[in-house]
């Protein structure tokens, strides 16, 4: 069984990679890590960078991942800078920005990226999601989105939350699948 040291402490990110990389044979070793995280306009920039720094930090070859959002209706808004615009903005907020907007289509991209020191190796998946006019669901204070965002069988990410389900069809952990595809043939 091959292992990865993935840099995170977020939970549901554990799980999921968890989850799809055990179909591959590959154990997740999981660890909090203090590093800066860039901002850019390109996500996977971040993501990027944000795999040397973990690396820079462990001295092991590491996994990390990062998300953001991509809403057409406000010409790509937020991009690369999910993490601070989740955390600034509450539902009501949310909930008016698309108030006036006919397209309530949102892309998830959702990035992992490997370094080792030398190789650096990126995956990237996109996956839609639409706003709703109501909040549904319970989420952290700087996850407010999850409440007006709806995936699959329409429920809002936090609906699936609640229930104790995890992300499960490819069409959402396609990034993982890459990366295990991939790490496993290594």
């Amino acid at each position: 069984m091959k292992e990865i040291l993935f840099a995170t402490g977020n939970a549901r990110k554990i799980a999921e990679a968890t989850k799809v990389l055990g179909e591959f044979d590959i154990k997740v070793e999981s660890v909090k890590l203090e590093m800066d995280e860039i901002q850019h306009h390109d996500p996977a920039e971040i993501t990027k960078a944000k795999a040397r720094a973990a690396y820079e930090v462990a001295h092991k070859p590491v996994v990390v991942s990062d998300t953001s959002w991509g809403i057409p209706a406000l010409g790509g808004f937020p991009g690369g800078y999910m993490k601070d615009i989740a955390a600034w903005l509450d539902v009501q907020d949310w909930l008016a920005l698309m108030a006036r907007h006919s397209d309530k289509t949102i892309y998830c991209y959702e990035h992992v990226a490997y370094f080792d020191g030398e190789e650096l190796r990126h995956f990237e998946h996109t996956y839609t999601g639409y706003f709703i006019d109501e909040p549904r669901g319970q989420s952290l204070p700087d996850e407010s989105f999850e409440q007006v965002v709806t995936l699959m069988q329409g429920t809002t990410m936090a609906e699936q939350a609640a229930a104790g389900g995890l992300a499960s069809a490819g069409e959402i952990l396609g990034h993982w699948h890459q990366f295990g595809e991939w790490y496993s043939a290594q």
